[in-house]
C-alpha cells in the first residue's frame, strides 16, 4: 500500500512516503562561510573537513529507513555519517562499481528533528548497488532510549508518519 494522507494543516494530499534529508553534515554547517571556503569541501554525496589542528573529518551521505506498518516504502532520513579515512577512500574508490553489502562503521552526523538524544548515534553503513546511497542500521544504544532505533527496529504508525511529515513539512 502506498502512504497518503490528508493534511490538518494545509489540507491538501500528501502522497508517497516521506522523504526529509540534509544538505550537509552538521559540523560542516557549524563551521563559518570563510571555513567553508578554505578547510571544506562538500559534494552531494561526500565531505571532507581539513581542521587546522591536522585532524581531518570525513562523512559520507546515507539513508536511514523506517518502516511505517502496512505501507509498502519506508520514511526516509537522508542523513551524514562519518567514516573512517580507509572506509572513506575505499568508498570513493568503489563508488561506481560498489560492492553490495560491503560496509563500515559511522557515526551520524545530525541531529534528527524529533529524535533527540544524549550522545553521538552509532549505526554499520551499508554500501548499495544502483547508484543508490548507503543505507545505515543504527546500533542500540548503551546508556538511554533511542526512539529512532526502535522505530528503525519495530517501524512507525501510520498516524506517526503523519506527524512527523506535517512536522517537517511545515516546519512546527
Amino acid at each position: 500500500m502506498d502512504f497518503s494522507f490528508q493534511c490538518t494543516y494545509c489540507h491538501e494530499v500528501h502522497e508517497g512516503s516521506p522523504s526529509f534529508g540534509f544538505t550537509a553534515p552538521d559540523p560542516y554547517v557549524a563551521l563559518s562561510e570563510e571555513q567553508k571556503q578554505s578547510i571544506a569541501s562538500l559534494t552531494d554525496n561526500l565531505c571532507v573537513i581539513h581542521y587546522e589542528n591536522g585532524t581531518v573529518d570525513r562523512f559520507v551521505r546515507a539513508v536511514l529507513e523506517v518502516p511505517i506498518h502496512g505501507i509498502d516504502r519506508p520514511f526516509l532520513w537522508g542523513i551524514w555519517v562519518s567514516a573512517s579515512e580507509q572506509s572513506f577512500d575505499r568508498y570513493v574508490a568503489t563508488f561506481d562499481d560498489p560492492i553490495e553489502g560491503d560496509g563500515f562503521f559511522g557515526w551520524v552526523s545530525n541531529r534528527i528533528p524529533e529524535y533527540p538524544v544524549e550522545s553521538m548515534r552509532s549505526g554499520d553503513v551499508y554500501i548499495q548497488i544502483g547508484q543508490q546511497r548507503p543505507k545505515v542500521l543504527l546500533h542500540q544504544p548503551k546508556q538511554e532510549v533511542d526512539q529512532l532505533f526502535i522505530d528503525q527496529r519495530e517501524g512507525i504508525s501510520v498516524d506517526r508518519a503523519q506527524f512527523l511529515t506535517e512536522k517537517l513539512l511545515h516546519k512546527l
